[in-house]
C-alpha cells in the first residue's frame, strides 16, 4: 500500500494563499537566485522556514500571515515551502549548495 498524505482543510484560506503567493514568487525563475543570496549573506539555511519569515525575506508581510495561520494551517505551509524548494533547477542548487546543505 503506497503512501497517501492526509486531506488537511485550510482553516484560514486567505491568508494561506497570500502566504503561498509569496513563497512562490520568492521561487520564480527570475526571482530565486536573488532569494537564495540573501539566505547566504544572512547565513539562513534554506530549510529554516520560519527564520526565512520572521527576517522579512519573503515578500508582503509573511510574518504577520504566518503567525496568523493555525498550527495545522502552518504545517501545511511548512510542507508546500519544502516541496517548492526542491523544485527548484539543479545547477541553481548546486551554486548555493551552502544554503541547501543539512549540516
Amino acid at each position: 500500500m503506497a503512501y497517501e498524505q492526509a486531506q488537511i482543510p485550510v482553516q484560514k484560506a486567505e491568508d494561506f494563499e497570500l502566504l503561498r503567493s509569496s513563497v512562490e514568487r520568492a521561487f520564480e525563475p527570475a526571482q530565486v537566485e536573488k532569494f537564495l543570496r540573501s539566505l547566504e549573506s544572512k547565513g539562513i539555511r534554506i530549510r529554516e522556514f520560519e527564520k526565512i519569515v520572521g527576517t522579512g525575506l519573503l515578500e508582503g508581510r509573511a510574518d504577520q500571515l504566518y503567525q496568523s495561520l493555525a498550527l495545522s494551517d502552518q504545517a501545511l505551509m511548512r510542507e508546500f515551502y519544502l516541496e517548492r524548494i526542491e523544485k527548484v533547477d539543479a545547477n541553481v542548487r548546486l551554486k548555493y549548495q551552502k544554503v541547501y546543505r543539512y549540516y
